[in-house]
């Protein structure tokens, strides 16, 4: 095909753009590439079925609807300098906006002729400007009769043929000067009715529009309006506005209002160093409870719900434990979740569970930084909606970890909203209060055909991003700028983040009243020893830890010696290790291991029969049942795990027995879930941050573009099919499809072979319309009628040939 020549379809207009156009594409309309289509024909097929084009409009901005609105305005076809005139908009912003509807294939052609793929009017339609179908569509609901009378009243000579009148109205009401000339023949009333429909963008209801009017009757408005084709009767009790004289009312625009650019943000100033410092320290705290709440749930994992989540109480002991709210804890378990950290697995007593996997010790074995890094990129690239968690849709409640919270847009809605945010100047934040609105507002211009949920989402994504650590006091930080970018995201935003995060120490301050004072961070070994002898009472600059018998019994139950627990305590306290602290450890020390405990269903055997006799006639020791057998043997037929900590409750410090006599240390054993595959379906997609996914995606393009070139190459060297569709061989389902909806765009009438009702082939000439589940809406020629037909049963297309 020359350069000069115009497209006769958009498979044309495909074939003749360059590799880096169709890479551009497929890139930016993924669901093209996967499989690779054979030819250009079939990726024009695919980019005109309802489903991909419709997500191709969600990317769409305001003013490319509004262009793209203008386009099927026109009917689905119009010039580029008809498309400028009637977009109320810079002329230079118009042209921008057509080449990205260009080259995300929703409009082909040249610049005489641009058409909207066929689907779109359907799909779309003119949802932005609100402009109601055209006069011509509008009068196929009248009879012969009014249709000539409407036309010898706009001046027209009736022809006797109504399509042809019909037709004539149409030509005088694309003439600007004559709908001005009409509307300036009514009143004050009318004209009112008439600004009034406009600008609310829906039919009129009215008494009656069945008896007849003629121009010439001095009648009320609406029969005025309707004598001269102002209004046109939709049925005996509705009216609508033709779309010519809706844009004569906006001065021959498709909207009122001029489209201009996106709403600014509305900041303050902020320090930038503050901002990054205030991220940090939420970031360290993200991670902190993350491992807190893993370690925790690996010795006492909760139960797995049957329909999937995490059980309300469970969630409410998370908070507890983590002293949070439940929708900050439900968002540490989401995150943990999406980066792997916990799965569903079983233990003796559960058969599902929460429980950590083995990612998670591979995780707590890296830097903060690096950890931090995983769950942020984690949030970042999670289409479920943790916000929803806590709420009720449809009168149930919304557990964490829940199915059914994933949103296909949410993660465009969140980079986004950060991106925005980014691109702030240094030293701007969003201002307290009303920043976040005007951030929802200018989102809903870049993307408008998002959900109603966006404004909840944005408010959601700017909360988390808080806790997470990416956002703080309304501005983006430096390692939440360094998440956001394409040149390997991962490393640039740990090492961003590491200089800002408090340095850990190797020391604690114990005190007289049994507890220790951690200045600050501990380092990771400090922090778990000091973790399995004492217990988190206070949280904050400085954490305060409590030893208890119950906490130091748990350091011997874990294996540690009184010499090994004291050794520990006077190197890890800058001061000297408190008298009280001594005895309690030696107390629990003595009392640690004197009674053994074994199954009879259960025994218990001590040297000292004295602890026995406290044991046997303790006032709250009966349900029990413990029988001495021996001075210095009890049996009892309650289960070991049962009885063993309702002895620890009655002040006692058992040890188990093996059956060899050895001890058997009661530590709590650490259970994990297998690591599950990568949940990650982003792999490859715009805006991912796996450098390899992105590498991937080039290759995959390139690809792509190859084999489609090689389609193309094939098909050009393909003999003709046959003249008959009925006689020649049935072609296959995407050739059918290809070829019916470049006929649609082309307006081309076709032959087609179709299989009857009786199973017999014929052909049938048509005009194709459009082509969507299953079916081809067409003219059929011989029915003289539009008519449906089952894609199935087309055998083959081809062209209708001149005679």
């Amino acid at each position: 095909m020359p350069a000069s020549e115009p497209p006769r379809t958009l498979a044309d207009q495909l074939r003749g753009w360059s590799d880096a156009a169709l890479s551009r594409l497929l890139r930016e309309r993924p669901d093209l590439a996967s499989p690779a289509p054979q030819d250009s024909g079939q990726l024009a097929s695919r980019a005109g079925t309802r489903a991909s084009a419709l997500r191709a409009v969600d990317q769409l901005d305001q003013l490319e609807l509004t262009v793209l609105d203008a386009v099927l305005a026109c009917g689905g076809t119009a010039s580029r300098g008809r498309v400028r005139a009637l977009v109320n908009a810079d002329e230079t912003a118009v042209d921008a906006a057509l080449d990205r509807l260009h080259a995300l294939a929703l409009v082909w052609g040249d610049d005489d002729l641009l058409r909207a793929l066929s689907v779109l009017g359907d799909a779309v339609g003119t949802a932005v400007s609100g402009l109601g179908p055209d006069v011509e569509l509008l009068l196929g609901g009248y009879g012969p009769s009014r249709v000539a009378m409407l036309a010898a009243d706009l001046g027209l000579a009736p022809s006797g043929d109504r399509s042809a009148d019909i037709a004539a109205i149409r030509d005088l009401l694309a003439d600007p000067d004559r709908v001005a000339a009409l509307v300036g023949e009514v009143d004050d009333r009318a004209r009112a009715i008439l600004d009034h429909l406009d600008r609310e963008g829906r039919d009129g209801s009215v008494e009656a529009t069945d008896r007849p009017v003629r121009r010439a009757d001095h009648a009320g408005p609406v029969d005025s309006l309707l004598a001269r084709a102002l209004l046109v009767a939709k049925d005996r009790r509705h009216v609508a506005l033709p779309r010519e004289v809706a844009l004569h009312l906006r001065g021959g625009r498709t909207t009122r209002e001029a489209v201009v650019g996106p709403p600014a943000l509305v900041t303050g100033s902020r320090d930038a160093g503050l901002v990054d410092r205030a991220a940090a320290g939420a970031a360290f705290e993200m991670v902190r409870h993350v491992e807190l709440l893993l370690e925790h749930w690996g010795t006492q994992p909760p139960n797995a719900l049957r329909s999937g989540g995490l059980g309300v109480r469970e969630l409410k002991s998370a908070a507890e434990l983590l002293h949070v709210e439940e929708k900050v804890a439900a968002l540490h378990v989401e995150l943990a979740w999406a980066a792997g950290l916990i799965d569903v697995g079983s233990t003796d007593e559960q058969d599902a569970a929460w429980l950590p996997t083995d990612a998670f010790d591979h995780w707590t074995a890296t830097s903060v930084a690096d950890r931090w890094t995983r769950l942020a990129l984690a949030w970042l690239d999670s289409p479920r909606m943790f916000g929803q968690v806590g709420s009720r849709v449809g009168g149930k409640p919304v557990n964490a970890l829940a199915p059914d919270l994933e949103r296909a847009w949410l993660v465009d809605t969140r980079r986004s909203a950060l991106r925005e945010v980014g691109e702030l100047p240094a030293g701007e934040v969003l201002a307290a209060g009303t920043g976040l609105p005007s951030l929802v507002d200018r989102l809903a211009w870049l993307r408008p055909r998002r959900p109603a949920l966006r404004r909840e989402a944005v408010a959601w994504t700017m909360e988390e991003a808080a806790i997470v650590g990416v956002v703080a006091l309304g501005g983006l930080a430096a390692h939440g700028r360094a998440l956001l970018g394409d040149d390997d995201p991962t490393h640039h935003a740990a090492a961003a983040l590491e200089p800002l995060l408090p340095e850990p120490v190797d020391h604690v301050l114990l005190q007289a009243d049994l507890t220790a004072v951690a200045p600050g961070p501990l380092e990771q070994d400090l922090g778990r020893n000091l973790a399995t002898l004492a217990d988190i009472e206070s949280r904050g600059g400085a954490t305060v830890y409590r030893f208890t018998e119950r906490s130091v019994r748990r350091g011997f139950d874990s294996g540690w010696s009184a010499a090994e627990i004291h050794a520990f305590l006077s190197a890890a306290s800058r001061t000297p290790v408190p008298q009280p602290l001594v005895y309690l450890v030696d107390d629990v020390s003595r009392k640690f291991g004197t009674v053994r405990v074994g199954s009879a269903e259960s025994f218990l055997r001590s040297d000292d029969e004295s602890a026995l006799a406290e044991l046997v006639h303790h006032p709250k020791a009966s349900s029990l049942r413990l029988r001495r057998i021996a001075p210095t043997v009890v049996v009892s037929d309650v289960p070991l795990d049962v009885l063993l900590p309702r002895l620890r409750e009655l002040g006692a410090a058992p040890v188990v027995e093996a059956p060899d006599g050895t001890v058997r240390l009661a530590r709590r054993e650490v259970q994990r879930a297998r690591s599950p595959r990568t949940r990650r379906t982003d792999q490859g997609v715009p805006g991912s941050h796996d450098p390899r996914g992105a590498a991937r995606l080039g290759a995959r393009i390139a690809a792509t573009v190859t084999a489609i070139r090689a389609g193309d190459k094939a098909a050009a060297h393909r003999p003709a099919g046959p003249p008959s569709p009925s006689q020649g061989p049935r072609s296959s389902p995407a050739e059918l499809l290809s070829a019916l909806r470049e006929a649609a765009d082309a307006k081309q009438t076709v032959v087609i072979g179709y299989v009857d009702n009786a199973g017999v082939t014929v052909d049938r000439v048509v005009d194709p319309v459009h082509v969507h589940a299953g079916q081809l809406t067409a003219f059929d020629h011989r029915a003289d009628d539009v008519r449906l037909f089952a894609v199935h049963r087309i055998t083959g297309v081809a062209a209708l040939r001149d005679a």
